[in-house]
């Protein structure tokens, strides 16, 4: 069973910054891709960044500019860099990895934003 662990939530003032972590139990090349989802108390849960096994990479249009989704391989890492928080990016951060037919989640990172 794939693990996804996050880690690097926390409170932060507006225009501050954060980078969430996500490492993987397996290798991250074997995912088609992995992203990271938010999501707040009586709202779906949203796409924020993906990035697929080619590189390729999408970022929601609320955070394009100030979210910047990476990854190491050889590390089984992925990373969210956050910056200029806004008190709207305050959520539960989940990572999320995809394969065909399968997808896998995180338990969650907390990320709380002060105006």
């Amino acid at each position: 069973q794939v693990q996804l662990v996050e880690s690097g939530g926390g409170l932060v003032q507006a225009g501050g910054s954060l980078r969430l972590s996500c490492a993987a139990s397996d290798m991250i090349y074997s995912f088609n891709s992995m992203g990271w989802y938010r999501q707040v108390p009586g709202k779906q849960r949203e796409l924020v960044a993906s990035i697929t096994n080619f590189g390729g990479i999408y970022y929601a249009n609320s955070v394009k500019g100030r979210f910047t989704i990476s990854r190491d391989s050889a590390k089984s890492t992925v990373w969210l860099q956050m910056n200029s928080l806004k008190p709207e990016d305050a959520a539960v951060y989940f990572c999320n990895a995809k394969t065909i037919g399968t997808e896998y989640w995180g338990k969650g990172t907390l990320v709380t934003v002060s105006s």
